[in-house]
């Protein structure tokens, strides 16, 4: 857009419009919830105490019919309008300790698991995504390409591709848990759905390796897309997943640790990706792309392996830590 004439204030307030775009969106159609964990199983257990009661008055009467019992239904709010979903204020609920809450979630970062999650993404977005756009505009213009400026900005076709042939493969690590849980009498492992991100861990360095050494030999500009695609394809996989075996590790505690990964990632992807045209410029694309940033995502990747092997018993350690017991005491838990 800037290199087809219109300036950058031009540009900003574009950014600006699809900003306001979004948020108006959100406001309309995401809709605030609370699920009151307490209160259900509360709800629950008199529903259940009462059809107890009632058995066991029958049986002291001594009446010889059958008592036909079925379960209660849980306690279901009603559903609300649309216009009630626009409330700018709703409940509040004054059991959650607000600023506790943001304090302990940096605590997550001493989790293997949620720590994952942040170099995972924080990698990806900084020696990937950065890497890509820094670059790109720079090689395509300049010999032996010689494209346009204008078309400077096709470099975010390879990624596009990349996760659009991604999308099929979403539901393969949820597909692949349930059999095995199958396998395992029922009983669901978080750690069941790692394996379908094995793929991925080859192909997101292999996409890396591939643009690197394009930029570096001025190989044909298909390399370009091509390793982007591949990056794409193999991140996508780590984005979804390990957020997912996360999320199944501690669910409890999904909206804390959620805090943590956000921070987490931006400031990895911040640090990763402050400097590094200067860095490549100095070093060489491919000592820098195919060398460095290649081998710390083969890296990141590789943890799946651990947590493949040792991941449950990496859980139960966390379990019985100080940092359980910490959390236990600020949740208001006495063991």
């Amino acid at each position: 857009m800037l290199s087809t004439g219109p300036t950058w204030r031009t540009f900003n307030y574009a950014v600006l419009g699809f900003a306001v775009a979004m948020f108006v969106l959100a406001f309309l159609f995401v809709e605030e919830s609370a699920y009151d964990r307490s209160a259900h199983m509360e709800t629950s257990i008199l529903a259940s105490g009462s059809d107890g009661g009632s058995g066991d008055q029958e049986k002291i009467e001594g009446e010889s019919k059958s008592v036909e019992r079925t379960p209660s239904a849980p306690s279901i709010p009603a559903r609300k309008s649309f216009m009630a979903t626009l409330r700018l204020w709703e409940g509040i609920d004054h059991e959650v300790p607000f600023f506790a809450m943001m304090w302990r979630s940096f605590t997550y970062f001493l989790v293997p698991q949620v720590l994952w999650v942040v170099t995972t993404f924080g990698i990806n977005i900084g020696l990937g995504a950065l890497t890509f756009n820094y670059v790109f505009p720079i090689k395509i213009t300049a010999p032996p390409y010689n494209w346009p400026v204008s078309s400077s900005g096709l470099g975010s076709i390879g990624p596009f591709v990349g996760y659009l042939c991604a999308l099929p493969f979403t539901s393969s690590s949820d597909v692949l848990a349930a059999r095995l849980t199958v396998r395992n009498d029922g009983i669901r492992e978080a750690e069941m759905r790692l394996g379908a991100m094995l793929p991925g861990m080859i192909i997101g360095p292999i996409g890396i390796l591939v643009y690197g050494l394009t930029a570096q030999l001025n190989l044909h500009w298909i390399g370009y897309f091509l390793g982007t695609a591949l990056t794409s394809w193999g991140g996508y996989f780590f984005f979804c997943f390990t957020l997912a075996y996360a999320v199944d590790s501690y669910y409890a505690e999904t909206p804390e640790m959620l805090i943590a990964m956000n921070i987490g990632k931006q400031v990895v992807s911040f640090g990763l990706g402050f400097g590094v045209l200067d860095w490549v410029l100095e070093r060489g694309y491919g000592v820098v792309i195919s060398g460095i940033f290649c081998a710390v995502l083969l890296a990141n990747n590789l943890v799946l392996i651990i947590f493949m092997l040792w991941g449950k018993n990496i859980r139960r350690y966390v379990t019985g830590s100080w940092l359980a017991r910490f959390h236990g005491k600020a949740h208001g838990n006495k063991a």
